[in-house]
């Protein structure tokens, strides 16, 4: 939220980097991921507006998988975005330069609608938990369950989802290291500026770094939630352990965005 209301002051008030809108998004998708993921704060919610159990368990995982999948590709749109800002002039990229704003936002329209229908089964299959014996039902938590799936409908979701997954994931780890060896090369080339100030880490080490932690990060939480939320495995312990790993990479990125962003570090010592 605080991130969310600093890259709102600075599109009010100042020129805004090109990254800050898509870094402004991917903020607000995990705040909704963990505002969905938290069930006493959507149950008191829910109630409060006497919205029935059934309607707040659709609405709830529908969310959520919406959000889920938002936070992956708006995570490889930020990546590759940056990959073809530091292109140098003479590399492939580097024409597209000109024209990311126009491009970045017709990638973001397809994104939002690939991720909003794609993730409607949810509400097909996702409803109140009732007592009343239905076959291989699976109790996710204390009001809402998920429901039989056959199992071609079930192979092909989980084909599209997996497909998606690693192309998202390995165009992350080509565009990271992409960068990484950009800004190793350029480290080399500038070594001589850095030498009188060795204590402190340059610039483009300590970028480096940001990038290789949030992909490290996101690749490991994710795979690790994607491979338990594809299981039928749904007890109690598993689903909290699934909760845990879903919620880290939303709040570790805005913990890093904000050590790694000088304007957000300058505010706060101002204020």
């Amino acid at each position: 939220m605080f991130l969310l209301f600093f890259y709102t002051f600075i599109f009010l008030d100042h020129r805004p980097k090109p990254t800050d809108m898509i870094s402004c998004q991917l903020a607000f998708i995990h705040i909704v991921l963990l505002l969905t993921g938290t069930d006493i704060w959507l149950t008191d919610i829910f109630e409060s507006l006497n919205i029935e159990n059934d309607l707040k368990c659709k609405t709830t995982f529908y969310i959520n998988r919406v959000m889920r999948g938002l936070s992956i590709c708006i995570t490889c749109l930020l990546s590759v975005f940056q990959a073809v800002t530091i292109s140098p002039s003479s590399s492939f990229l580097a024409k597209f330069k000109y024209k990311l704003k126009k491009y970045m936002i017709y990638a973001f329209l397809f994104i939002l609608s690939f991720n909003f229908s794609f993730s409607s089964h949810q509400l097909l299959y996702s409803g109140a938990f009732t007592n009343v014996s239905v076959t291989n039902q699976m109790k996710v938590t204390k009001f809402c369950s998920l429901f039989p799936m056959n199992y071609n409908i079930w192979a092909l979701i989980l084909t599209v989802t997996m497909s998606r997954d690693v192309f998202l994931v390995g165009v992350m780890l080509t565009t990271c290291a992409y960068m990484v060896i950009i800004l190793f090369r350029h480290q080399r080339q500038c070594k001589h500026l850095h030498s009188l100030n060795h204590l402190r880490a340059s610039p483009e080490k300590r970028a480096t770094q940001t990038i290789l932690l949030l992909v490290v990060c996101f690749v490991v939480m994710y795979w690790v939630d994607f491979i338990i939320s594809s299981s039928a495995m749904y007890d109690p312990d598993i689903l909290s352990v699934q909760k845990f790993i879903m919620n880290l990479y939303p709040i570790i990125t805005p913990l890093v965005q904000i050590s790694s962003d000088s304007r957000i570090i300058n505010m706060m010592k101002s204020l």
